[in-house]
């Protein structure tokens, strides 16, 4: 029972504390709150009303009379750019870089905010601008970072590789795949000029910096091909299956074609099919499956076809069977095979695509780099389907 009133005797004690303490902290924010500008109580309630402009003209004063409030533009700023109200957040952080009373730090972390706003403008020579300026300050790895994805948007290889030289982690795997096709697209750059010698330049730089890149040597063997040099062009082409192997339907076409243009047709086809057995592919299938309806007719290739599916089931190949099966039909039965092909061929669509690893994006179109996340070599010749059916 003692103990009881004794609580009973505390909890007045403990009210009172508590209601000191609330005392306490209600005269520090009112004492901080006098302490703001005017000006940024002005901007908070433009910005509570929707006058975006009036806000940003109220916390611009309000930097002004308190450097304190620095911090503010950049939140602000970055509010503003993620919302693609880019107008204004170049305004906010122009502001700041212009400033005379500002620290090298902040005016700095300004600077790369501003070339941020221009980069998602689309500004791209505003944006180079300003991270040149950051080159040698202590947010250089950023610049160079930007700079390289400004340069690879403007197709400006030259540039593109300085900066990439330039990288801190450069002779890294990723290194070495991005430098390489950068020398590859000035190499078809030449080559739609006919500057063959510099296209064979580029090649050779490519494959000095990654000695395992699919492109140059399949740019090598086109540049061996225009100078009347089928064999070699072959070889190299060849060397894709120790490169990557996923690569050869890019130059299954290539290879079938160039044996018979010297008139080894059965060679030819002979290595493709060795490529298909080791590595099977779709798109390898598609280009076998022509060269034999080419070299020894419908039945064939209907058998090759049906050999493959029986050993890689998949709807695409299906419809390949399908279309070799209308040659090979009896004449009253082919309306009905062609119909059936057509309801299959109709879902084939959705698997025909080929998917970047990295993003997800899909294309029926073939990228050396990925239009959504710029990955280089991300994208695989294979078909989706072919990615459902891998273990």
């Amino acid at each position: 029972m003692d103990i009881e009133l004794w609580w009973l005797l505390a909890f007045p004690l403990f009210f009172l504390l508590g209601w000191l303490a609330a005392r306490i902290d209600i005269r520090h924010v009112v004492r901080e709150s006098r302490s703001l500008p005017r000006s940024y109580l002005s901007g908070l309630n433009f910005l509570l009303n929707e006058q975006p402009d009036k806000a940003i003209d109220a916390f611009i004063e309000a930097v002004r009379i308190d450097p304190d409030t620095v911090e503010l533009h950049f939140a602000l700023g970055s509010l503003f750019r993620r919302r693609g109200e880019t107008e204004r957040a170049i305004r906010l952080h122009q502001h700041l870089v212009d400033r005379d009373d500002l620290g090298e730090v902040q005016r700095t972390q300004a600077l790369a905010e501003l070339g941020h706003d221009y980069l998602k403008a689309g500004l791209l020579d505003r944006a180079e601008a300003a991270f040149q300026r950051l080159r040698g300050t202590a947010l250089d790895d950023q610049a160079l970072e930007n700079l390289l994805e400004i340069y690879q948007q403007e197709k400006d290889w030259p540039k593109a590789i300085e900066i990439a030289r330039a990288l801190p982690d450069h002779e890294s795997l990723w290194w070495r795949k991005e430098m390489a096709n950068f020398h590859c697209e000035l190499a078809d750059s030449a080559m739609t000029e006919s500057r063959f010698a510099d296209a064979q330049a580029s090649v050779d730089a490519a494959l000095a910096v990654n000695p395992r890149s699919v492109r140059a040597s399949l740019i090598k063997g086109d540049l061996c091909l225009q100078a009347e040099r089928p064999e070699a062009a072959i070889d190299a082409w060849k060397k894709i299956e120790a490169q990557n192997a996923a690569y050869l339907a890019l130059v299954a076409e290539r290879i079938m074609t160039t044996h018979e243009r010297i008139d080894r047709a059965p060679q030819g086809l002979q290595m493709l099919r060795a490529f298909l057995e080791r590595h099977p592919s779709l798109d390898l299938l598609d280009t076998v499956f022509e060269a034999m309806l080419r070299q020894q007719g419908p039945k064939a290739a209907y058998d090759l076809v049906r050999e493959e599916l029986r050993r890689n089931p998949t709807l695409l190949g299906l419809d390949k069977l399908l279309e070799a099966g209308i040659m090979t039909a009896p004449v009253e039965y082919r309306t009905d095979v062609e119909l059936v092909r057509q309801l299959v061929h109709s879902h084939t669509r959705r698997v025909a695509r080929y998917r970047c690893d990295a993003c997800g994006f899909k294309a029926r179109q073939f990228y050396w780099r990925c239009p959504a996340c710029g990955g280089w070599e991300t994208t695989p010749p294979k078909r989706t389907e072919e990615y459902d059916l891998a273990p």
